[in-house]
């Protein structure tokens, strides 16, 4: 099934079942008022959700065109965000345009931080940003959320708990990155408010595209209308979501409703950093990548990181080309004075 929060003047929005090919919508806050509150109590109410979705389907509920823009990210906030780095290659890359050297240890050892949930960016508001000089740039990522996880959880019990699955736009400012990483405190001010997909899908709703451990599909990212990256979220991911989530719950346990991000999708390319669409190449899930890319190969940056009025669009379609969760689409806007 797949599962949103509209707008509707509160802070955590309405909980609505969405049909499987984004069109219609029905109102499920008379069953549980919120996400959040279905995934507290996930047992007992995911049958009445799975049913409401079957009859929607059928055209036996009374159903309303589903607008993205009127979506909230599924959950508005949440208990706990907390991001890692599964793609080493875009940790190398990364680190590689501030001179840090990249440890052994990552390619063993999951990278993982603790990002602001207390306020999540809808799919298709802008990105509000005060200098254009902070150097904002979008991560495409997956991301999925959990039931309760107790500590110490083994890889096995961590993909019995994943309850659901969305795309991420996680909002970073390249610019202030390294000043504030220097402190080493880690990010913060870097790291402002991330947007997640209109909707969140069940598992089963992906079919053999997810296996419990990987999503095999393209995330699709478009700048200003034009392909930036199709990066397969599949390939290249060096820890699957069980490893990611059972490293999380090594020391503490998770609440239901925490979400737990893949990080940047990122892809080799016969062994190198990849290349552009353009160039044969599967693009690339930030601009970041894309900048390191052209330094190595000619000596500097190209590729201006976003400027205001610059809109990024971030998607994912099944092998029938059908947008899975709706699609992230922000513009950029300078903050009022």
């Amino acid at each position: 099934m797949k599962l949103a929060s509209l707008k509707d003047g509160s802070r955590d929005g309405g909980l609505v079942v969405v049909s499987r090919d984004l069109t219609l919508f029905t109102d499920a806050s008379f069953l549980v008022p919120t996400l959040q509150s279905a995934l507290d109590n996930w047992q007992r109410v995911a049958p009445h959700l799975q049913a409401m979705a079957e009859s929607l389907e059928a055209g036996a509920v009374p159903a309303e065109r589903f607008h993205e823009h009127h979506a909230h990210s599924p959950l508005p906030r949440a208990y706990q965000w907390a991001d890692c780095s599964a793609y080493v290659n875009h940790v190398e890359l990364v680190r590689r345009a501030r001179g840090a050297e990249m440890p052994e240890s990552f390619w063993t050892d999951p990278l993982i931080y603790q990002g602001g949930s207390d306020s999540f960016l809808a799919p298709r508001d802008p990105i509000i940003m005060a200098d254009e000089d902070w150097g904002i740039d979008f991560e495409a990522e997956v991301a999925v959320v959990v039931d309760d996880v107790p500590i110490g959880a083994s890889e096995e019990e961590a993909e019995a708990a994943i309850r659901l699955i969305m795309l991420v736009n996680d909002v970073s400012l390249r610019g202030l990155a390294p000043a504030e990483l220097a402190k080493g405190f880690g990010f913060f001010q870097s790291k402002p408010s991330s947007a997640f997909s209109p909707v969140a899908v069940t598992p089963d709703e992906l079919g053999e595209a997810w296996d419990g451990e990987y999503l095999h599909l393209p995330v699709n990212v478009d700048l200003n209308g034009k392909p930036f990256g199709r990066a397969n979220a599949g390939v290249d991911m060096v820890f699957n979501f069980p490893r990611l989530i059972a490293h999380a719950a090594k020391t503490r346990r998770l609440a239901a409703g925490t979400i737990i991000g893949s990080g940047t999708v990122s892809n080799k390319l016969d062994g190198g950093p990849g290349k552009p669409i353009a160039r044969g190449g599967v693009g690339y899930s930030c601009i970041a990548e894309q900048r390191v890319v052209e330094t190595l190969e000619t000596g500097s940056p190209e590729t201006p990181f976003l400027r205001f009025g610059d809109t990024v669009r971030i998607e994912m379609k099944d092998l029938a080309g059908h947008s899975i969760f709706g699609a992230i689409e922000q513009t950029v806007q300078a903050a009022a004075n």
